[in-house]
């Protein structure tokens, strides 16, 4: 049998019980690989109940940098018997697999290709130490040990992250390294270490990481961030995964930034509302009053949200909403990944609504696009809804650092105060002065006797005098739509790659791939496969909604564009041909909605198979250059 070998490119995958304290256990592991200095991206792979289902995490270890799944794995740490037979198949050939032997395995579990490392975990643990609860935590941290001798993982940095994780408990502390101690020295005096598929430092040629330093963060941290420097004080929220941990960290951050100077008073609000109707009524009222406001929801919550998106929508009403997606409905699998609320989201509430959606692919940019938002939102008087999605806003990824620029001004739009009011002879608070379709706003307060306004949503006129005329409304309507197509010149733009260099093309089609957020780093990858196979891809990454012109360009210069997504029905490929009038057959769907991330071999596999029968479809765009 030949084992799987490679110096920092491998996937490991932990099979753990839900609860039983496996998830910091198999961090520690990923965080010792990336203060090694080795691109990392761990995935927790959990359910919804609070104990006893199988949890998964998967860690890719890439020297190249992709971030993205793989697919397949190649050494599977197992610990919990429900999976063991499931996750054994997912073993590539060759592959390694660890477990738990205090019971022996059954023989029907041994595959021929696998090579399989049997350490007695509970057994060693029942035999170290005392404690019921501790035998079943530090069981988790013995296997880390056993990893660092297989996989060669520097053991100092190890003790290091235990000591850092457990600052101030030194029973913890000493508890933790004997565990990690009886692993690493069972596995060096029981096996050949280190295997075939192992770690080094350096040397590491990871042409997708770009800066020379990388921070280990998650989206949701990365967001709530944003939102501190972005200028807000207001937070409304319900609680539902996987977004809480944005108002989580908001929190945290506000009790130590957001404290006034001199008075030691809280300069911030976060109400926990009793619904996510309540929420966002309450962030429409904050924005209104001149505060910066967000909330953060996710699918079932964006749902109960609409109507009052419609309202802010209507009346304009600066909002920022973070939606980190997941699958749904409601009672789907509410801890699983999903990019399945686009239409949602983009067209969301009654009657004829568009929503500005900006669609981070980083942590880094989760913090940049919150900022934005929060300018977005005033500049526009829209409702700006963030599209992160469970991958992105709840695991590590390795990301470049927050940068901030100390001279950044809020872009508070227009908004008129007593000075400008005095100076203005007539003012109506949806009159189009400008023609970009925003008009000039005031905050309550603004004057003693100028800038009132009655607010409302679609009954009025451009004085903001209630009305039921046809004529006001489509007039109305219309400068909303005007305001739209502003707002193609204030978001963010696509970001465009040229195809990779390929000698002997397999294909005379021009070819193109669109993608956004956590499709992108799998894409990437994929495009990379398949220009080693003779397939040159032109590459399109969607930042926001409304699509800048460059998209409509993409398309036209492109026989076949594949549009990569995480959903059943193609939702941005399907906005895309209702906004751009594109025709359908142009756009192939490359599609996952399985609730785990997609995978580089997944894109890869659906593309080469399309081009398999759609190469005598299609007539090249060039046909001089077939």
């Amino acid at each position: 049998m030949k084992q799987i070998s490679g110096i920092n490119d491998f996937v490991v995958k932990f099979a753990n019980v839900n609860g039983s304290g496996s998830a910091s256990a198999n961090h520690l592991f990923a965080k010792a690989i990336f203060r090694m200095g080795i691109p990392v991206s761990p995935r927790n792979i959990f359910p919804s109940n609070i104990q006893g289902l199988p949890t998964w995490y998967e860690v890719r270890v890439s020297s190249k940098g992709y971030l993205g799944r793989r697919g397949g794995v190649d050494l599977m740490v197992s610990v919990n018997p429900q999976s063991m037979e499931k996750d054994i198949a997912d073993i590539e050939p060759g592959g390694y697999f660890v477990y738990d032997s205090t019971k022996p395995l059954e023989s029907h579990l041994r595959h021929d290709d696998i090579t399989y490392f049997g350490i007695p975990m509970t057994e060693i643990c029942m035999r170290e130490f005392k404690n019921p609860r501790l035998q079943q935590l530090l069981k988790n941290v013995v296997y880390v040990g056993a990893l660092a001798a297989l996989l060669k993982i520097d053991f100092t940095i190890l003790k290091d992250l235990l000591n850092d994780q457990f600052k101030g408990k030194e029973k913890l502390i000493s508890s933790n390294a004997h565990a990690l101690d009886l692993g690493y020295q069972f596995a060096l005096e029981t096996f050949n270490c280190p295997l075939a598929i192992r770690l080094q430092k350096g040397g590491n040629d990871a042409p997708h990481i770009l800066e020379s330093k990388h921070i280990l963060m998650n989206g949701n941290t990365a967001a709530a961030l944003g939102a501190i420097y972005g200028g807000a004080t207001v937070a409304a929220w319900y609680p539902i995964t996987p977004s809480t941990s944005v108002v989580d960290a908001f929190a945290q951050y506000a009790e130590r930034l957001r404290i006034d100077a001199g008075t030691g008073k809280k300069n911030f609000a976060i109400v926990q509302a009793e619904d996510e109707l309540a929420a966002i009524g309450m962030v429409v009222g904050a924005s209104w009053n001149g505060a910066r406001a967000f909330t953060a929801t996710s699918g079932p919550g964006l749902s109960l949200m609409s109507e009052f998106l419609g309202l802010a929508y209507f009346a304009e009403v600066p909002v920022v909403l973070i939606d980190v997606q997941r699958s749904g409905p409601s009672t789907g699998m509410p801890t699983r990944s999903q990019q399945s609320d686009i239409l949602a989201a983009a067209y969301a509430s009654h009657g004829d609504t568009k929503q500005v959606l900006l669609f981070p692919a980083t942590p880094r940019e989760c913090f940049d696009m919150t900022v934005q938002a929060f300018d977005l939102a005033e500049r526009l008087q829209t409702p700006v809804i963030i599209m992160s999605d469970l991958d992105l806003g709840m695991n590590d990824w390795m990301s470049p650092p927050l940068e901030w620029d100390d001279d950044y001004q809020m872009d508070r739009g227009k908004v008129l105060d007593a000075e400008a009011l005095d100076k203005t002879e007539k003012w109506g608070r949806y009159l189009d002065v400008d023609g970009d379709g925003i008009c000039y706003r005031t905050l309550p307060g603004a004057h003693p006797d100028k800038g009132a306004f009655f607010t409302r949503g679609s009954s009025k006129n451009e004085m903001a005098v209630y009305s039921e005329s046809g004529d006001d409304y489509v007039q109305n309507v219309d400068r909303l739509l005007r305001k739209f197509e502003t707002a193609k010149s204030h978001v963010p733009t696509p970001k465009t790659h040229p195809p990779i260099a390929v000698k002997a093309p397999k294909t005379t089609l021009k070819l193109g791939a669109l993608f956004f957020g956590t499709s992108a780093s799998p894409a990437y990858e994929a495009v990379e496969m398949l220009a080693e196979e003779g397939y040159p891809i032109d590459t399109i990454r969607i930042r926001a909604f409304p699509f800048h012109e460059s998209l409509d360009q993409f398309i036209h210069d492109h026989d076949l564009v594949f549009v990569i997504e995480q959903n059943r029905d193609g939702q941005m490929r399907r906005l895309v041909i209702n906004e751009c009038e594109i025709p359908p057959g142009k756009l192939i769907p490359v599609l996952n909605y399985s609730g785990t991330p997609i995978t580089a071999r997944k894109i890869a596999r659906k593309i080469r198979e399309t081009l398999s029968t759609k190469s005598a479809d299609v007539v090249p765009l060039h046909p001089e250059t077939a």
